[in-house]
């Protein structure tokens, strides 16, 4: 349990990046399936060259916003729709992946990691890195919003043609979205491989899935928040997400199928709240 725990936490570093541009900026960016497992390819290949664990994330997170950055410029300055800008990368992605790493996937055995700097068993380590992590990134990105380039960012996203008529730069705001959600969700790639111990190429595959889901699972359970308290929503909706899945696992499910209970999850969630809106107004009605 403590591993699924301290894995939501490292899962809930992604749901926190694509929120910035599913839900704040309005854009369904595919980019992310390129970018998890690219940062987890870059941070795994130049650990295993002996590069400092701190460094090797920090590249990865550039790596991230390299690949933000390329959407972004197709969309901005190309204009490409959204959905397709975000395809073409993440399959560009694909092959940077294994340009990097030389083969389409790549180990961390005897090497050390970041957990490793920490002084308890592997376990806590992982719980304890996973719990600083996403503290860390959510006061880093609350203390963004709160900042004049922040609220132009956020206006952006509530309505592009007011805020352009403020003034703003509508593109170059979708752009710095772009380029800090992927950096997110890099690191978290960079965090689950070195907890995973290996870099694979198909790692992306699904993770927007999970990453809504965390979103999705937290906007269920919660209502009318302030920011804050919507990436602490996030970060719990990803770990009850982890732990579903444990529990789908513990029951003795076929684990080839994780990604289609994944999917029927966040289905369930879904179509939650449009039952609750039915039974609520069946109820009123019938007082």
């Amino acid at each position: 349990m403590v591993s699924t725990i301290s894995q939501g936490l490292l899962w809930a570093v992604l749901g926190i990046g694509i929120y910035l541009t599913f839900r704040i900026l309005d854009f369904p960016d595919m980019t992310t399936e390129g970018s998890f497992p690219l940062g987890g390819a870059v941070a795994v290949t130049l650990i295993t060259q002996g590069i400092n664990p701190f460094l090797a994330t920090l590249a990865a997170v550039g790596a991230g916003c390299l690949a933000g950055f390329a959407t972004g410029l197709l969309y901005t300055r190309g204009k490409i729709p959204t959905i397709l800008a975000g395809i073409l990368v993440m399959t560009s992605c694909n092959s940077i992946m294994l340009m990097v790493m030389g083969r389409s996937n790549l180990g961390l055995l005897n090497r050390k990691l970041l957990q490793d700097f920490l002084p308890f068993s592997k376990e806590l380590n992982l719980l304890i890195l996973g719990t600083m992590v996403v503290i860390l990134v959510i006061l880093l990105i609350i203390f963004f919003l709160n900042t004049r380039l922040g609220q132009a960012y956020i206006a952006t996203g509530d309505n592009r043609e007011m805020a352009r008529s403020f003034g703003i730069n509508t593109d170059n705001m979708e752009l710095m979205g772009l380029v800090v959600s992927n950096g997110i969700i890099a690191l978290s790639g960079a965090l689950v491989s070195q907890q995973d111990g290996y870099a694979d190429v198909s790692k992306g595959i699904g993770v927007i899935v999970i990453g809504l889901a965390s979103i999705i699972i937290g906007e269920v359970m919660f209502a009318n928040l302030t920011m804050l308290e919507r990436f602490i929503a996030i970060m719990i909706g990803s770990v009850l997400y982890q732990i579903l899945i444990w529990a789908v696992v513990a029951l003795g499910f076929n684990t080839n199928y994780l990604k289609l209970f994944s999917a029927l999850i966040l289905a369930i969630f879904l179509i939650v709240p449009r039952f609750k809106e039915k039974f609520f107004k069946g109820v009123r009605l019938s007082r």
